[in-house]
């Protein structure tokens, strides 16, 4: 009889696009629909409350108290105009995922009734129970108590029926507890070092502002098929499963057509996006087939860190809908592409100057110099620590697989600006070479108009790329939270250049001028972070035996990696920038390690339990049907002539048995390694042996699943196999 598996791939191959009911309007008239932005704030709050609360974000101050009863009641007749009853403080605990508490805008009115009411005291700060949040004990049980605080920066928004206000979460001992307190941190780091550079260039700059364009790189698969993967369930991986005949190896889904189900999904998404203000702009097919991509217009990189955890629920909501599972893991499907999301990072001015574009001036060009060369230096210094803010247990899957940026991280540049760069390096003067302007080409058809070549190429395996007005921070994985790697970014970048301008200043004293000073100490940089330049080919086992000749950080281990938080250097960076104290360093740490076991611990059991309950029962009766047609086979046909038809079910037969002892074997010392890691106290021990002891037993059962899906009879198999999976129209 056919398997149940049968009876989900026809349900998911006969389902049509579902229609997607477009607004009466354009994307102009409703994007932010769902937002409590300026235009909201300035129609419902009295004007000296909207004077107070803009200038207090423009200016990066807190809201006084007074203000947040103003506040609180325009943002409250906001919500219930627009259908909302609940509210929530939204936050971003060490989950990687968000948290919230819905409360109802109701309170006593003395008389026996309800009153709507929403206070300051509500919006501007809550109570989270923190040691029911990781939290690398710095909570217990038995002292639980944490704090949210209103972020004014992110405006309130509605979710579904439920005003969603951002907001920190610390402890009740002032160690943050979320990925927003040290973010923010950071970009006010960043802010106060890379203006005192700017100034150098610009008197009239006060502010530096980081923005983020994140790619956000996703899988869809039909529900009915996700509800017969247990592995997909629970881990958001395929556990087993044999890669299909036709994969990516044509390169024919990337930038295809959309299939109409999948542009109906697109379509509802965006809609959803843009009432909720984020900035979806490009949509389109990936490289690995059901993979696709959306990214926005760049927003400051708070903001956008908002946004792109929006979009993950959204996401996961819309799909829904559309009868999808959206799958987020770096790696869902093994043998083609994992999902990434490209952190597009760069530094503005408050004066609209973007600090890594060439301009059109030698100062133009000396302040662009200045900055490139401080990042490298910066990633140079903290490669170790760059790779660990991106490390996972789901993102090492897809770091290093000849997919993706390797686990080594490294800067390039392009010819162009290297050129410039080692001419710099070599000049015994203080002139700047100029960059060129884009040169045109001809594709030799007259009705094609010339093409405007970029000064630098692009390189994929680049974990760490300059890309002509920003660094792309390729590495990062696609269920990440970006503002762990924002984090680490912008705090190395806020401690590198206020060790620059000091230095600077240095020789400014002594009697420099400005311009030499400047070209003296880049010349330096230029020359100490020349290991971490490599405009090669990244996936290249030379390039990794080079980088470890070049001192760059090579460790491929996960738990290891993260140790580059507690270096010495790391310590100090954080504590001198002012985004981390030892103490939160230690903590988060203690949950990067808990967490990778977790997730191992978890994969494990879910493999454990496939292997022994799907996969071998399903194998040994495909056995024995080959068993009985042997047997029918002898008992019908002279002794050689049966042996010769019946040799080759004979032969699978074998391998059928010697896969399934391997298997019964590997899963019972898989398990035995669990519960030897279990033991271990310390976290980090205990990460390290799941990464030694666990993994590997999990990557030989797997091998043999594979290969008895390719023995078994197709009818028999009880899950969807990936050809099922993949090609979804």
């Amino acid at each position: 009889m056919p398997s149940l598996r049968f009876k989900v791939v026809d349900e998911a191959f006969n389902r049509k696009a579902d229609p997607v009911e477009m607004p009466a309007e354009s994307p102009e008239r409703y994007y932010g629909k769902q937002v409590f932005n300026r235009q909201k704030m300035f129609e419902y709050l009295p004007a000296a409350t909207y004077e107070a609360l803009t200038s207090a974000i423009d200016n990066k101050r807190p809201l006084p108290r007074e203000v947040a009863d103003s506040v609180a009641e325009g943002m409250k007749r906001w919500a219930l105009d627009n259908g909302a009853h609940h509210y929530t403080h939204w936050f971003q605990p060490l989950t990687e995922t968000t948290a919230e508490k819905h409360d109802a805008f109701v309170e006593h009115d003395g008389k026996g009734g309800v009153v709507e009411k929403f206070t300051g005291k509500l919006l501007v700060q809550q109570e989270p129970d923190a040691s029911s949040f990781p939290n690398g004990g710095i909570r217990n049980t038995f002292e639980a108590r944490g704090y949210s605080a209103w972020d004014i920066s992110s405006p309130a928004f509605i979710m579904g029926r439920t005003l969603c206000i951002p907001t920190v979460f610390i402890s009740y001992t002032g160690e943050s507890l979320d990925y927003k307190t040290p973010l923010l941190r950071a970009l006010n780091s960043v802010d106060r070092a890379a203006a005192a550079v700017a100034r150098y260039f610009d008197p009239a700059v006060e502010h530096v502002r980081s923005y983020l364009g994140w790619e956000q790189e996703y899988f869809l698969v039909d529900e009915a098929l996700y509800s017969a993967r247990p592995d997909l369930m629970l881990t958001g991986r395929t556990l087993m499963g044999h890669e299909s005949a036709k994969n990516q190896q044509l390169e024919d889904h990337y930038f295809g057509a959309i299939p109409s189900r999948v542009e109906a999904f697109m379509l509802d998404l965006e809609i959803e996006c843009h009432k909720l203000g984020i900035p979806a702009k490009t949509r389109h097919n990936e490289v690995a087939p059901n993979q696709f991509e959306l990214a926005p217009i760049f927003e400051e990189t708070n903001l956008a860190n908002d946004h792109n955890l929006l979009l993950m629920s959204l996401m996961a909501e819309v799909a829904r809908r559309h009868h999808f599972r959206v799958l987020l893991h770096e790696k869902p499907f093994a043998g083609i592409n994992g999902s990434g999301k490209h952190n597009n990072w760069s530094l503005g001015t408050d004066t609209g100057t973007l600090l890594f574009a060439p301009g059109k001036t030698v100062k133009d060009n000396l302040q662009f110099i200045t900055f490139t060369v401080n990042v490298m230096a910066a990633v140079h210094r903290h490669n170790g620590l760059l790779k660990a803010s991106i490390a996972s247990a789901t993102n090492a899957h897809r770091l290093g697989a000849n997919e993706a940026p390797p686990a080594i991280i490294s800067i390039f540049t392009g010819t162009q600006l290297a050129n410039i760069l080692d001419h710099i390096a070599k000049s015994t003067n203080d002139e700047l070479t100029d960059l060129a302007d884009k040169e045109g080409i001809s594709v030799g058809v007259n009705q094609i108009p010339e093409i405007l070549v970029d000064a630098t190429d692009r390189n994929r395996t680049s974990p760490f790329a300059f890309t002509g007005n920003r660094f792309e921070f390729r590495a990062v994985g696609s269920s990440a939270n970006c503002a762990s790697a924002m984090i680490a970014l912008n705090a190395a970048v806020a401690e590198q250049l206020t060790e620059f301008k000091a230095k600077v200043d240095q020789r400014i004293a002594a009697g420099e001028t400005l311009r030499h000073a400047l070209l003296e100490e880049i010349r330096a940089l230029i020359i100490s972070s020349d290991p971490i330049h490599f405009d090669g080919n990244g996936y290249s086992d030379e390039w990794k035996e080079e980088a470890a000749r070049r001192g760059l950080d090579c460790e491929t281990s996960v738990p290891l990696i993260f140790d580059a938080y507690l270096k010495p250097e790391s310590v100090a960076m954080f504590k001198n920038t002012g985004v981390f104290n030892e103490v939160e360093l230690q903590a988060r740490n203690e949950v990067k390690w808990e967490m990778y076991t977790k997730k191992i611990q978890i994969e494990a059991r879910v493999l454990g339990d496939l292997a022994i309950n799907h996969i071998l029962p399903v194998a040994t009766r495909y056995q024995s049907v080959l068993l009985d047609n042997v047997y029918k086979i002898r008992s019908v046909f002279a002794a050689e002539k049966a042996d010769s038809m019946a040799a080759e079910d004979m032969y699978t037969i074998e391998r059928i048995a010697e896969h399934i002892r391997i298997i019964k074997e590997e899963t019972a010392e898989m398990i035995r390694a669990r519960k030897v890691a279990n033991r271990i106290e310390s976290e980090r021990e205990k990460a390290i042996a799941y990464h030694d002891t666990v993994l590997p037993r999990m990557d030989t059962i797997r091998y043999h699943i594979d290969k008895l899906e390719l023995m078994v009879d197709n009818e028999i198999w009880p899950l969807p196999k990936y050809r099922e999976l993949l090609f979804i129209r």
